[in-house]
């Protein structure tokens, strides 16, 4: 079996990180999360909570 020499591996490290890095960027920019209207900024309601230790 033959060995692949040391800049062999590198470059397909430096391939395979490449395409991670581009695959994670297409997938975090082609996200669009959904806006929340003003009229639900007001409907939420914050609880006080008071820890009894």
């Amino acid at each position: 079996m033959p060995q692949m020499s040391p800049l062999m591996w590198f470059s397909l490290f430096i391939i395979f990180s490449i395409t991670l890095i581009m695959f994670n960027q297409m997938n975090f920019f082609s996200y669009k999360p959904n806006k929340i209207k003003s009229i639900k900024k007001g409907m939420i309601k914050s609880k006080n909570l008071n820890w009894k230790w």
